[in-house]
């Protein structure tokens, strides 16, 4: 790198500080801590910059400082280079094949947060928290979430090549995917009889405006061949918005508060049930695992904290956010969260996900995968194996008045 370039970058650097030095004073929330804390930062980059063993790529030590700052505040915050920002906006416009993951940041890694049911990436046995190492042979490990995401959209029958960390293999597996135009399985429902107790059992991967449709169809459709109970399966729900999470929960509340944003620049907003759009009063019962997120989340905390239904399963992932594109100068754009959902406790989702008020694990985790099969088939999930948080949340539902 030539010199002029390194003083370009450190001057850039140094700007940026005192620029949000400027910026704290004037908004009036600046501290001595956090004025220290960019104090630092000036100072670790000036030695980087002088004393490292060899001169650095200050290029790369600039996105990797921008990167690092986004994932301390926020997994699912995203830096993306102009570039890189143009493909993010192609992708949004047009509807691609895909693998059907959904990721997180998590820990420095790209972590999954759930595989959508019926998906290539299911049908491989990829699941909750696997570790996304590479994707084509790029290295994820500073790699934009949003970035990630727009690598494993295509044109269908196209592959796509991973190295993955699996929660049941302790080495890194080569995986390669064939990208498909993904379905979101339909909601469902049925009439489980428990102890001569017609219980309504409602179960959907997606909160969006048509699930919730869908499930308030299914309830009342259930209600009406007799179903004196319900219980609602959010399980390996994770896709759709927090919106529509308030607008589940109110199916089922007639009052109170459901959820609230807030954020630095956006004031508080509650959101309260409105007793017209309650569609059954009758006792429920809620199920989550550690791949229910979004607006699945926030119908189970309004639902568990209104003590309106008991929470049984395992906690929530932890996602609920407005996020927003802020524009660059450069073309380039920072993806982060400018407000949570917080559940009528005060508590962040996103911080905190969603504690059952009954917990209980989950019976197994995804079959494993011979990844050396050049036409790989996982087997199936044992029939007879039970499923124990369905169990636990039918003893629930049977005391619950």
């Amino acid at each position: 790198m030539n010199r002029r370039f390194q003083f370009a970058v450190v001057g850039f650097s140094t700007a940026v500080v005192a620029l949000l030095l400027v910026g704290a004073v004037r908004g009036g929330g600046t501290t001595d801590s956090s004025i220290s804390h960019i104090r630092v930062y000036s100072e670790v980059l000036s030695h980087i910059q002088t004393q490292y063993v060899e001169p650095p790529d200050m290029k790369a030590v600039t996105i990797g400082g921008i990167t690092g700052m986004l994932q301390a505040i926020d997994p699912f915050a995203s830096y993306l280079n102009a570039e890189q920002y143009k493909q993010y906006l192609a992708a949004r416009d047009r509807k691609t094949a895909d693998v059907g993951l959904v990721l997180a940041k998590k820990a420095d890694s790209m972590a999954i947060v759930d595989a959508v049911p019926g998906s290539p990436a299911a049908m491989a046995g990829l699941t909750t928290n696997d570790i996304i190492e590479s994707i084509n042979n790029v290295a994820t490990r500073d790699m934009p979430l949003a970035f990630a995401e727009i690598l494993l959209q295509g044109d269908p029958g196209t592959n796509v090549e991973m190295s993955v960390l699996r929660t049941i293999r302790s080495d890194p597996q080569k995986i390669t995917l064939t990208r498909a135009m993904i379905q979101i399985p339909a909601v469902s429902g049925r009439i489980v009889d428990d102890h001569g107790t017609q219980v309504g059992l409602v179960s959907t991967v997606d909160v969006d405006a048509a699930s919730v449709k869908a499930i308030a169809q299914k309830v009342e459709e259930l209600d009406r061949q007799g179903a004196q109970k319900f219980i609602l399966d959010l399980r390996h729900s994770c896709e759709g918005t927090p919106d529509d999470g308030i607008a589940l929960a109110n199916l089922f509340m007639d009052k109170g508060l459901i959820s609230y944003t807030v954020g630095q620049k956006i004031p508080r907003q509650d959101f309260q049930a409105v007793a017209s759009k309650q569609i059954t009063k009758k006792p429920l019962v809620v199920m989550t695992n550690r791949a229910t997120a979004g607006g699945a989340e926030v119908a189970a905390a309004a639902l568990l904290e209104s003590k309106r239904a008991e929470v049984v399963g395992e906690r929530t992932y932890g996602d609920a956010a407005i996020r927003k594109a802020v524009n660059l100068d450069d073309g380039s754009a920072v993806i982060l969260s400018v407000a949570k959902y917080y559940g009528p406790d005060g508590k962040s989702i996103q911080d905190n996900g969603v504690m059952p008020s009954t917990p209980q694990l989950e019976a197994e985790l995804q079959p494993d995968v011979d990844i050396d099969n050049p036409d790989p088939a996982p087997p199936p999930r044992n029939p007879n194996a039970p499923d124990l948080i369905l169990q636990k949340a039918e003893e629930r539902v049977l005391l619950a008045n």
